[in-house]
């Protein structure tokens, strides 16, 4: 089906909450920001989770259901592509990130992780699942997936439907950092080795472990693991610092954004700016813990973050350039956070009339970004500068 675009134009002048790193939503101030003309390039996508670029103005977007599909750069959408693994697409579960390798334009190599039942398990009734990371190779005609590998498996799996994380970053170094969650009842495992429930890890290509890693060696560790004591990170991406950033659900309270590095212990759920859902304090009620991480900046309430990318290119202007966006799904916009000296400065909150949860972001080939909407009829959105 082809679809034209339909374009909004809106003044994305929005309230800015100043925001350092450690305090929550602060004071209000007004601040001008480009006029953005709305560009909707795909429709009626079923709860898209991710995209990435493959060259020549095409996109694949992830739909949480468990279809792979290529979007052309007039918008038309194909069909679902073949060989897609199964996937079980229970609650927060289902076909999530993907991943372009660097060199696809040679090797049309993709990476992407989704929630897998375990062995044979009845898909969407419960059973265990955990997040699972593959590759395969696109065919020629961008019509299926060939040589579909397993790279890793999350372990243990557990019956839950909540809190796979999921998100894959390629590293300067070649590697690849994963994202997973604690699954949400498993939120202790944040805390031990013995197990991949809240961790972020980093994994050769191939899937084998890097012989670098910080616990390879160590007696009851899994090697794969880079650091620990995380709850949900459903968005990271590699910064212009090239280092890994990403951000975390808080429960009630404390959404987090984080600078993983080798070893270091992010503290969930010992400590947390957060608390349980409907009040109470989680554990003993510690909001910091020596040996544990404080993030760079967290949010007060909660926003549900989604996706993250920095902007590199300077079409929106000189103030934009270097800005870091983030989704919000509970209160459905795009915030662009303002850095200075690896901490938030300010944030800036735009999209909101458009009234749909932001799942995904990222900076296109072009320059522009581009806007995932995780709806049951979600959008692809293209942002434009005015001249």
């Amino acid at each position: 089906m082809r679809l034209n675009f339909q374009q909004h134009r809106f003044f994305a002048a929005a309230a800015v909450l100043a925001g350092m790193a450690g305090i929550g939503a602060a004071a209000c101030a007004q601040s001008a920001a480009p006029t953005l003309q709305v560009e909707v390039l795909a429709r009626d996508l079923a709860h898209p989770w991710a995209l990435a670029f493959i060259g020549a103005g095409r996109m694949l977007v992830t739909e949480r259901p468990g279809r792979l599909r290529l979007i052309q750069p007039d918008g038309t959408v194909g069909a679902p592509i073949a060989g897609v693994p199964k996937v079980d697409a229970v609650g927060q579960g289902g076909l999530l990130d993907l991943l372009a390798d660097s060199d696809f334009a040679r090797n049309r190599t993709l990476y992407f992780c989704y929630a897998e039942p375990a062995g044979d398990g009845i898909l969407g009734f419960g059973g265990a699942n955990s997040t699972a990371l593959a590759a395969a190779r696109l065919s020629a005609d961008a019509r299926r997936l060939e040589q579909v590998t397993v790279l890793f498996r999350q372990q243990p799996k557990v019956a839950s439907r909540a809190h796979f994380g999921c998100r894959i970053v390629e590293n300067a170094d070649g590697t690849l950092f994963l994202t997973l969650g604690e699954r949400f009842s498993r939120m202790q495992d944040a805390q031990t080795l013995d197990n991949h429930h809240g961790k972020v890890l980093r994994l050769r290509k191939d899937g084998s472990v890097p012989p670098d890693n910080p616990f390879v060696g160590n007696s009851g560790a899994l090697p794969e693991i880079w650091s620990t004591g995380h709850r949900n990170i459903q968005g990271a991406t590699l910064g212009p610092d090239r280092r890994l950033w990403i951000h975390e659900h808080g429960p009630q309270g404390g959404d987090e954004i984080n600078r993983p590095e080798a070893s270091k212990n992010y503290g969930w759920p010992v400590i947390t700016h957060g608390e349980n859902y409907g009040g109470g304090k989680i554990g003993a009620g510690l909001s910091a813990k020596p040996g544990m991480e404080q993030p760079l900046h967290q949010w007060t309430p909660s926003i549900a973050p989604s996706g993250m990318a920095f902007l590199r290119s300077a079409h929106y202007g000189k103030a934009w350039q270097g800005s870091l966006f983030v989704g919000s799904l509970k209160f459905e916009y795009l915030a662009r956070l303002e850095l200075r000296d690896g901490k938030v400065v300010r944030e800036q909150r735009l999209l909101q009339d458009l009234g749909q949860r932001i799942r995904d972001v990222r900076e296109g080939p072009d320059g522009l970004l581009y806007v995932l909407t995780d709806e049951s009829r979600g959008q692809l959105l293209r942002l434009r500068p005015e001249r």
